[in-house]
């Protein structure tokens, strides 16, 4: 009796052990097309950069016959994309720089103090959030013509700083409530001010929710076409996307030269995604898992 009651349980077990690696191997089967399908426009890109316009328009899908390297140095010196990535360099490092300070300091504060419209002041932030921001483009305009900032760094550093700041708020505010007050009591006892709790170890703990705000909104600033457009007009002031638009004219668009420029441009989108993707995870998923 005893074998027979064994046999029909072994096999339950082995069944089941079967269906729940049939169940990860689908699982596995579905990440790795769906990565596939989501790195090919990459792929695409990076061999279309090579091709001619011919070979362009004939073989889009297919690997390049001939690789023409020069199109990237002609790309480089057509675009003056040196210049372009200076220009988004400043912009964007200075605009992330005021984002993380403003916002993890505003966050600090919503987190972690109790006042009174303390709801209300966390409200009217995240409003911002929901805010079109192509429907400012007008207003902005005009405002940054009166203070003479048009045709300057401050005109893209301060439209950006203030779209992104609601969300550096949110993500590090949710981030810095899931901190157990007992540490924050600990070093008040200890004599330590609240600037020092906050560079200390409120800014040190909350590393994980600034890089996920840092790469969202480097990708934002760097990426940003239509902000350039209107209030960027100077050629020394262009920005990346601005400098891919000169590929392209009423009649025709030079296909190799302008997925020339376009690798060049999002390298450096891949380099800092690649450096940071650990701490991207940490920051979306950390308030969740403390909450």
């Amino acid at each position: 009796m005893q074998m027979e009651q064994k046999l029909p349980m072994a096999k339950i077990q082995v069944e089941g052990k079967s269906k729940r690696g049939l169940g990860r191997a689908l699982i596995q089967l579905g990440l790795t097309l769906y990565a596939l399908v989501t790195l090919y426009p990459l792929f695409w890109l990076f061999t279309s950069a090579f091709k001619t316009n011919e070979e362009f328009d004939s073989r889009p899908f297919y690997l390049p016959k001939v690789w023409h390297w020069d199109n990237l140095t002609r790309a480089w010196d057509v675009s003056a994309m040196g210049t372009s990535l200076i220009n988004s360099t400043i912009v964007t490092v200075t605009a992330l720089a005021f984002t993380l300070v403003m916002g993890a300091l505003a966050a600090y504060v919503l987190a972690r103090f109790q006042f009174r419209f303390k709801a209300f002041f966390m409200g009217l932030f995240l409003l911002g959030m929901l805010i079109p921001i192509h429907s400012t483009l007008v207003p902005l305009f005009i405002m940054l013509k009166q203070v003479k900032l048009l045709d300057t760094y401050w005109a893209l550093i301060l439209p950006y700083t203030a779209f992104e700041l609601p969300l550096a708020i949110f993500v590090t505010a949710a981030f810095l409530t899931a901190i157990p007050k007992e540490i924050e009591e600990a070093a008040l006892i200890d004599g330590t001010g609240y600037w020092g709790i906050f560079f200390r170890m409120m800014l040190p703990l909350s590393l994980p929710a600034l890089s996920t705000v840092a790469i969202l909104g480097f990708l934002r600033f760097w990426n940003d076409f239509a902000f350039a457009l209107i209030f960027i007009s100077k050629p020394a002031l262009k920005t990346v996307p601005l400098s891919l638009s000169v590929f392209a004219t009423g009649y025709s668009t030079d296909y190799k030269l302008t997925m020339a420029a376009m690798t060049i441009a999002v390298i450096p989108t891949i380099i800092a995604f690649l450096m940071f993707q650990e701490q991207i995870m940490k920051g979306m998923t950390a308030g969740a898992v403390k909450g």
